[in-house]
């Protein structure tokens, strides 16, 4: 049996900072450039961007033009190609929303956090097998607890065999891609 469509989400609000605070993060070149990889590598449908900030809609937008229409495109075509999957969104709701119109299906969210325990990623590679996913990573110092709240199922963290936990999102996306999805 095939999986479902599965996408990526980079949300940059709600998230919180480091002292517990709902912010908004900023968009970076490195998670844009990195997770699209990502995202392509491992076959993923889409790659959100989620920002309710205008102007880094604007940030993404030059990037990503520039590596796919631009200078960059005959420089580089296959970063061209990996960020041809980027989306940017306001709201994980529009996210949700433009991934049920692609596939005709109801999305199921499957959140990340560095502190949370939830299904395995056995379990999660199940239920692409069922229905369209999108795995939600947070920026900053993580999720907001709101997301939580919404009943969709939470992915097991990611581990060393240390305590110390602070991956960036980027090197996070990676193992969890593979984790369900290598080879």
């Amino acid at each position: 049996m095939t999986r479902r469509p599965v996408a990526l989400a980079l949300v940059h609000h709600p998230v919180l900072d480091r002292r517990g605070d709902r912010v908004t993060s900023a968009v970076t070149n490195l998670d844009l450039h990195d997770i699209a990889r990502v995202a392509r590598t491992y076959d993923f449908q889409r790659f959100y961007v989620v920002t309710p900030a205008q102007e880094q809609h604007r940030i993404v937008e030059r990037i990503v033009a520039h590596w796919t229409r631009g200078f960059g495109a005959d420089y580089n075509p296959h970063r061209g190609e990996a960020l041809t999957l980027v989306e940017t969104v306001s709201s994980l709701d529009e996210a949700i929303e433009q991934m049920r119109r692609s596939t005709g299906e109801e999305p199921l969210p499957i959140l990340t956090g560095a502190s949370r325990e939830g299904i395995s990623y056995e379990k999660c590679r199940a239920l692409a097998l069922e229905k369209p996913l999108i795995i939600v990573l947070g920026t900053g110092w993580g999720l907001d607890p709101s997301l939580f709240e919404q009943g969709w199922p939470v992915l097991s963290a990611v581990r060393g065999p240390q305590r110390y936990n602070h991956l960036s999102v980027r090197s996070a996306a990676a193992i969890i891609a593979d984790r369900l999805f290598g080879c």
